[in-house]
């Protein structure tokens, strides 16, 4: 049967490698994002692999927006098999006691909003596919840790990790829902910094996007495991 992989927050790293892999193992791809321009980069590069694939415009916060993009690629593609969730907000506050209290939920409209509206709009298709899927990429910085936070805090950087803390939380309860239904729930957390998505450091480590895309293919074809970590 075939089955598409509907990838969010397409862009270079992991979402490209992602793309690539699972696209030479057979699955069409779809590519969703917000800048038009990389989606169509993306997707034409993935056809001089031999790859089917499609680029689908949408805002990975916005559940009507992410809801509408899965409609339109099974409408495209077919049946979905694999939602791959690499969205993250980017919203930040400096000082943690500075912040707006208002402002806090908007940390979760792509963590959990949006990765939630996604996975109940596939629902069906994953259950059907009979080994679908949802993988999630998440970061280091929303480990339970207190040299994390304290890193996270001399950054000025607290949206990151509280959204980073909520998504992998949001993973562990779909796994437990959706297990017995036949729909595989895991997350990858990176630990570094991904080539050719930011500035290498020493003493950071520099994560290839291939190695992480085969971490999430392990765990897709085990399905023993809801987590890996990478760095």
């Amino acid at each position: 049967m075939a089955k598409t992989i509907v990838v969010v927050g397409y862009g270079p790293g992991v979402s490209a490698a992602m793309a690539e892999k699972f696209g030479a193992e057979g699955f069409s791809v779809a590519l969703v994002g917000r800048t038009e321009a990389t989606l169509a980069a993306g997707v034409e590069g993935l056809k001089t692999r031999g790859i089917t694939a499609d680029a689908f415009p949408a805002d990975a916060g916005d559940p009507a927006s992410i809801r509408s993009a899965i409609v339109r690629a099974r409408a495209a593609l077919g049946l979905i098999g694999v939602i791959h969730w690499n969205a993250y907000s980017g919203r930040d506050f400096g000082d943690l006691l500075a912040a707006d209290p208002a402002k806090l939920p908007g940390l979760f409209d792509v963590a959990l909003v949006g990765l939630l509206s996604a996975v109940q709009e596939a629902l069906a298709d994953l259950k059907a596919a009979g080994d679908g899927a949802v993988l999630v990429t998440n970061g280091a910085f929303g480990e339970i840790n207190p040299m994390i936070d304290a890193v996270a805090l001399a950054l000025g950087e607290v949206g990151v990790p509280l959204g980073n803390a909520a998504k992998a939380k949001l993973v562990g309860l779909l796994s437990a829902r959706l297990r017995s239904e036949g729909v595989y729930v895991g997350e990858v957390t990176i630990a570094g910094v991904v080539r050719g998505t930011g500035p290498e450091s020493p003493g950071i480590p520099t994560l290839e996007p291939a190695a992480i895309a085969d971490a999430f293919w392990r765990l897709f074809k085990a399905r023993d495991e809801i987590r890996a970590r990478i760095g």
